[in-house]
């Protein structure tokens, strides 16, 4: 039969698990990193477990490096920038073709995410496949009604664009049929594509400010849109009128959590400020009443113990005695 707890143990049992309790709360309140390298880390993202928001929970990671990568079904890719103000990621491909790699296309894996997500590929997007079969793959110049209906040209790859003939930071063109420009709705048409093509390179065209048709420019990477999810109680809880907290969420239940360093509450830390004076008022009443109960338990006691007392006192005749003398 297992040992039971003896009376003097329960209370310390009990200690530790508020202890314990109280010491997972304030880890959590304290441990939301700002930043990973130079990239700024703001809601709706979060380095570390309970910070940010639960819709992209375990998905950025601050390496030991200290390099801010992202997890997606096909591996993990480097950050090198995030924008909150437009919100998207920009990452990069280590298997995908580059400049250096000249005619030598290298078999490469094809770039995905997670749809469950609130991550989606941008339309700013475009891919550069090489060495595609012709059997499979329609490559050609695209049309120009394509321009006009591009739905009518999803499964077309245009040979002749602008990107191959002018590959960012590249000194040359692409020849031939060996490189076409390709714009998928989803990844999945990525995978798909490279069952058909050797290699394969990502190009999103960067907005600089300039007037149109000059505001935007191509260069390496993949952009990945996402959404902010924007809450009452978030602003609440990051409005600095009302503490200026920074929204979570509770690990186990995934419900919001606003993060103060005092510890954390379910609406903004003012409220918490709040609930702990109300608490500690509450543990001062209690008190209070504990040792007012205490006090006429004591008085009741004391009363009791002297009427017992003089009921057993010796009495001679009704005359008083020092020996019987009770005041």
């Amino acid at each position: 039969m297992g040992s039971r707890l003896s009376f003097k143990q329960k209370p310390m049992l009990l200690l530790v698990v508020i202890h314990s309790f109280f010491t997972l709360t304030r880890s959590q309140s304290t441990t939301c990193r700002t930043s990973c390298g130079d990239i700024p880390i703001e809601y709706p993202f979060g380095i570390d477990d309970g910070c940010g928001s639960p819709y992209y929970r375990y998905i950025l990671v601050c390496s030991e490096s200290g390099k801010l990568e992202v997890r997606t079904p096909s591996g993990r890719y480097l950050v090198h920038n995030v924008s909150y103000a437009d919100p998207h990621i920009l990452v990069t491909d280590p298997f995908m073709w580059n400049c250096e790699d000249g005619e030598n296309y290298r078999p490469t894996r094809p770039f995905s995410l997670d749809t469950s997500t609130r991550f989606k590929l941008s339309p700013q997007n475009e891919y550069l496949f090489f060495n595609c079969s012709e059997d499979h793959v329609i490559v050609k110049p695209k049309p120009i009604f394509c321009e006009r209906f591009p739905e009518r040209c999803d499964s077309s790859c245009d040979s002749g664009s602008y990107l191959c003939r002018h590959m960012p930071g590249c000194s040359f063109p692409m020849s031939g049929s060996s490189c076409c420009s390709y714009s998928p709705r989803a990844t999945e048409s990525l995978r798909l594509m490279l069952k058909y093509c050797t290699s394969y390179t990502s190009v999103y065209w960067r907005n600089v400010g300039a007037p149109q048709p000059y505001h935007q420019i191509p260069d390496y990477g993949i952009r990945i849109d996402f959404d902010i999810p924007v809450t009452t109680r978030c602003l609440q809880c990051q409005d600095p009128s009302k503490g200026g907290g920074t929204c979570g969420f509770d690990t186990e239940t995934q419900s919001f959590m606003c993060l103060c360093k005092e510890g954390n509450s379910t609406s903004h830390c003012k409220d918490f400020d709040a609930a702990r004076h109300s608490r500690r008022v509450n543990v001062i009443a209690g008190t209070a009443t504990a040792v007012s109960a205490a006090g006429a338990f004591g008085v009741g006691a004391g009363i009791w113990y002297l009427k017992k007392v003089r009921a057993k006192a010796p009495v001679t005749c009704g005359v008083q005695s020092n020996e019987n003398r009770l005041f």
